[in-house]
């Protein structure tokens, strides 16, 4: 099996990946492993823009998001346990693999001598790829392998890495400051450990069950991913919005293990080699099988990658980018990584809005025909055609219904535009260089967090996109320069230009509602009138006639009328005119900012706003599908 991807935009140069047991001979042999083996060629120029399917994303390729595995765990393992752990260790990864075959597998670690060498190990042997983040520079980092062979293992390690990210200096750390042993350095490993718990689906623990204070270390990890705190590095008040949320980020699988040292026994209730899924479940915190409203989440996020593979040429030929090509020069290249889900989201979101207002159009159609039977049989002839007919188009309307909620046509437009306009605000934030200024929150920790806790997918997707970018503290003026021409925009362009246009065209429609329900009003007036004025012989002749005239009116009205509030236009417009406000307001204040903090600042106020207009707005769209019950009462 061989992968194909573009290393550079720019160069001609890629790689090609090939995993094949015994293909080459190395250090892996001594682990019997998938080998992978790297190849270098020189191909045609290819324009990178139509190569966006060729983009890594969680250390995998294609428009399918891995389920991201990061691991934590003791450097000390007892050498007795160690073939058991790692069989643990392989039929977790192998598990997980069969149950979402959709979406691929990937292990993010940052390499440390014992554990997550062991699961790194485990990784490429059977073919799982593995991103590195390292917590500091590379030649700082390799000081703490005491041993020649644990460095050697790292560099081989490291070197079969589909990523590999080195993250930023905690803010008031030097590079003096963490070469040596000390608080400093801790917190670069406290900030690891935020990272990988911020940037997974699962954390793998190999740990003995013991809570500890030792910043960074396992017992902290596990902690934070739980609580969301982490004593010594985050703020007391930190964890307070995501602690009292149902949160789909605190699932740990615990391995159990001994610590190669004096009283390293696992904690008492706890045996080497148990393992469990372990969550903040309220009945069953640590279960043998995956916690229902995990898996949820998780099956959410496999129908998106199956789609998103179902259509994957259309996606790399029609998706629009929020980037384009001359922008990747200049640009982190973490942000083709949210651009590339983008694309994929957003192209998905217009088809299945497609397919919902098609299916509202042809079911409002079919209100209307049953309407007109119905008028028919009652008030012109009472023929039994017209119940026949009235019955086919009722069953047409609930097969269509039925055909789109089985296929979860409106709940899938809804969550891809959600997950769309999510990123991209994360793109733009990233570029932008506009950081929340936490140490342990990023774009996507609490977007949607109090909502549908199904919501939580969205999240899992973000999470994955934005992690390349997350990994850097990127504050160049071309990136903001970016943010503010492509998303603020102006008058004719960005966000701002958007939401004018659109908002434009939704009053007009509604406008036309509107006075096609007043013209009803008096024509009803009228006809009414008409009738108070009429001779008796006339009202005889002309009394049918216009009492079905004025039932098809009504009809009418009634159909166009339950149409524009299944597709929310009241509702869309007073929200356009939100985001248009919002968007001019802040153009305004960047207009006046004095320096580039600033500007930045909008720009996070900004997308909070924008963040939290689309976590309603999928709220009350949700609302909105048509349910047979909605038949019967449009057609009556």
């Amino acid at each position: 099996m061989f992968t194909l991807w573009l290393l550079e935009p720019d160069d001609t140069r890629y790689a090609i990946v090939i995993r094949q047991r015994g293909l080459a001979q190395s250090l892996a042999d001594k682990h019997d492993g998938s080998v992978l083996a790297l190849f270098s060629c020189k191909l045609p120029s290819v324009d990178f823009t139509q190569t966006q399917s060729h983009t890594i994303v969680g250390g995998q390729v294609g428009f399918a998001v891995p389920l991201i595995v990061s691991v934590t765990g003791h450097r000390d393992l007892v050498p007795e346990e160690v073939p058991v752990i790692r069989r643990r260790v392989a039929d977790f990864l192998t598990s997980l693999r069969e149950e979402y075959p959709d979406r691929g597998v990937s292990i993010m670690s940052a390499l440390a001598e014992g554990s997550d060498q062991l699961v790194a190990e485990e990784a490429l042997r059977l073919g799982v790829p593995i991103i590195v983040p390292l917590p500091m520079e590379r030649r700082i980092y390799i000081r703490d392998f005491e041993s020649i062979a644990v460095q050697e293992q790292f560099e081989f390690l490291s070197s079969r890495a589909a990523e590999t990210y080195e993250l930023p200096l905690v803010p008031g750390n030097t590079r003096e400051s963490i070469s040596e042993y000390g608080n400093a350095r801790d917190l670069q490993y406290a900030q690891l450990g935020v990272f990988l718990c911020a940037h997974c689906h699962i954390l793998l623990a190999l740990w003995d069950g013991k809570d500890n204070d030792k910043l960074g270390g396992t017992g902290q990890v596990v902690r934070f991913h739980h609580d969301d705190v982490m004593p010594g590095y985050t703020t007391d008040t930190a964890g307070s919005t995501n602690i009292i949320a149902d949160d789909e980020s605190d699932l740990v699988y615990h391995i159990v293990c001994s610590r190669d040292r004096e009283n390293g026994q696992p904690e008492e209730s706890l045996q080497p080699g148990d393992c469990w899924w372990y969550s903040l479940d309220e009945d069953e915190p640590r279960s043998k099988a995956i916690p229902e409203s995990h898996r949820r989440v998780f099956q959410f996020t496999s129908e998106f990658s199956k789609d998103a593979l179902t259509h994957a040429d259309s996606i790399r030929d029609g998706a629009w980018p929020l980037l384009d090509k001359e922008s990747h020069k200049e640009l982190p290249v973490g942000l083709r990584d949210i651009d590339h889900i983008f694309r994929a989201a957003d192209w998905l979101a217009i088809y299945f809005q497609k397919r919902t207002h098609y299916a509202l159009q042809a079911t409002h159609l079919l209100a209307l025909l049953m309407g007109l039977m119905y008028i028919g049989y009652s008030d012109w002839v009472s023929e039994q055609i017209f119940l026949y007919a009235f019955l086919l188009f009722f069953v047409l309307a609930a097969l269509l219904q039925q055909f789109g909620k089985k296929h979860s046509w409106h709940r899938k437009y809804l969550d891809y535009r959600t997950l769309a306009e999510g990123l991209r605000v994360q793109l733009y934030w990233s570029a932008a260089g506009a950081h929340s200024g936490s140490r342990s929150k990023y774009t996507h920790d609490t977007f949607l967090q109090t909502q549908d806790p199904d919501l939580g997918w969205i999240r899992n997707v973000m999470r994955v996109a934005g992690t390349e970018c997350d990994a850097s503290d990127y504050k160049e003026k071309a990136g903001l320069d970016f943010t503010l021409r492509e998303w603020l925009g102006d008058h004719d362009s960005g966000q701002l230009g958007y939401f004018r246009r659109k908002g434009a065209e939704k009053v007009k429609r509604f406008n036309r509602t509107e006075r096609i329900a007043q013209v009803s009003f008096w024509i009803g007036f009228a006809v009414i009138a008409f009738f108070i004025l009429m001779s008796a012989e006339l009202e005889d002749v002309l009394r049918d006639p216009i009492v079905i005239l004025m039932g098809v009116m009504l009809l009418l009205v009634g159909v166009r009328q339950s149409y524009g509030d299944s597709v929310a236009d009241a509702e869309l417009i007073k929200q356009y005119e939100f985001m248009y406000r919002i968007f001019n307001n802040a153009k305004r204040r960047i207009d006046a900012a004095e320096n580039d903090d600033e500007k930045r600042r909008v720009l996070r106020l900004l997308g909070d706003a924008a963040l939290g207009e689309h976590a309603q707005w999928i709220l009350m769209h949700r609302e909105r599908s048509l349910e047979q019950g909605e038949v019967f009462r449009m057609s009556g």
